[in-house]
Formats: structure tokens, sequence, C-alpha cells
């Protein structure tokens, strides 16, 4: 059982001070291309990897000081990219510590007034539930259905949905002249109510203009972070 313990203390990322330390030794090791490395560095690495025990007749300081002259020799000269991976990593992970609710891939249609009214009462009461009424042949409901498409992907805790005005059931109440509407609900709670919500955008509006309107009511969560593999694939050599 010790033995076990010891793995699970080389493996798993701590908290505190010396966890936090250990946690970035332990990053920027898997950042390094070893083999690059010149044959003494290598050796360095190869022996950092392994240092987590002192070895026999080392004191912890005597260990910890080893280890920091090693990583000055190995790190000195990249420490400000892999910094900023690591800071990037903890706050990914935080970011998704923090995230709740379901996820969602997709703008879902919805078929008639009784799917619109489960959506609304059945939803987990974290998720943020956008609903888009619209009518066919309308231009100004199909360009926003497009924007509702691009914003799914940008904010996949929200539920986005849509649903015919004549499927809905009330199709009286939603003439050609209040469409498109939008219903942002919360928890079963209607708080955003926007009919003919492109008049408040220009006449060619885009994904980023609808955001932007939402936004402006607060009725968006704030964006997740890219992971480090998406944004080192974005880097400039």
């Amino acid at each position: 059982m010790s033995d076990r313990l010891l793995e699970l203390d080389d493996t798993a990322t701590q908290t505190g001070p010396k966890g936090v330390i250990n946690d970035w030794r332990r990053f920027k090791l898997e950042s390094m291309d070893k083999e690059t490395l010149p044959p003494a560095k290598r050796e360095l690495l190869r022996q950092m990897s392994s240092a987590n025990r002192p070895k026999e007749g080392d004191t912890i300081a005597e260990q910890n000081r080893k280890m920091s002259d090693q990583e000055y020799e190995l790190l000195k000269d990249e420490n400000e990219g892999c910094l900023k991976k690591y800071r990037r990593r903890c706050m990914q992970e935080m970011h998704e510590k923090l995230s709740i609710g379901p996820r969602f891939t997709g703008v879902h249609e919805l078929e008639d007034g009784e799917a619109f009214l489960a959506v609304i009462e059945k939803e987990h009461h974290s998720t943020l539930v956008v609903v888009h009424i619209y009518k066919l042949g309308i231009k100004a409901c199909e360009d926003l259905n497009h924007c509702l498409d691009c914003l799914v992907m940008e904010y996949p805790t929200v539920k986005f949905c849509r649903i015919n005005a004549e499927s809905s059931g009330a199709s009286e109440r939603f003439s050609d002249e209040v469409l498109p509407t939008l219903l942002v609900y919360k928890a079963g709670e209607l708080i955003g109510n926007f009919l003919a919500c492109t008049k408040h955008l220009t006449q060619e509006f885009f994904a980023t203009d609808v955001e932007a309107f939402l936004n402006s009511y607060g009725l968006l969560p704030e964006k997740e972070l890219p992971s480090v593999d998406d944004e080192e694939g974005h880097e400039v050599e």
C-alpha cells in the first residue's frame, strides 16, 4: 500500500507551494523535445525525471538544491515560453473544474410546443437556453439561424434551440412582424425576450454581431479558453 501511495505522489498534480513547483517541473519536462537536446542536457533531463526520491545519502535540502541547479542549466533559455503555456494550462484546468452542467453540440430543432416547454422546464438549472422562433422564407430568420450555427461552437455550455413559429402552437402570437424572436431562459425563467431582434442589428449581420447583442444584456457566459494544444498549433514559428 505504501508503494502505491508513493506512485500516486509521483504522478498526481499537487496543491500548495511544493505541489505547484513539482507540477511545474513535470510540465516542463513533458514539454521539452528530448531528441533535440545535447547529450549532457539529455542526461540532466533523465536525472530530473527520476529525481522525485532523494538518492541514498542525500538530505532533502541537498536534493532540492541539486534539482534547482539542474533546472537552471536546463531550462534557463526556455522558461518564458513554457511558463506562459503552463499558466494557460492551469487556467484551463481551473475553468474546467468550475464549469458545471451539460455540454451541447449543434442547434437543437424543437418539433412542437411540447418540446419547447420540455427544454425550458427540464434542462439543467445552470444551463442557459436560447430559443430562436423563426419562419421559413424570412431572410432575417435564415441569417440568424446561420449565426446560431456558429455561436454553438463558441459556447458549448449554452443550449441553442430553434422552433418554427407554425409548429409552436402559438403562431398567432408570432406574426412575421415580430420574427425572428429570441427567447432566453435559465432555470425555467424567461430572462431575455427579444421580438424582431434583428431590428437591433445592421441589415447585414454576422455571428459576432449577435454575440455582441446578447453580451450587451449579459446573457452569454465567458468563452472557454483555448486548450494548450490549440494555442501551440496557432503559434507562428
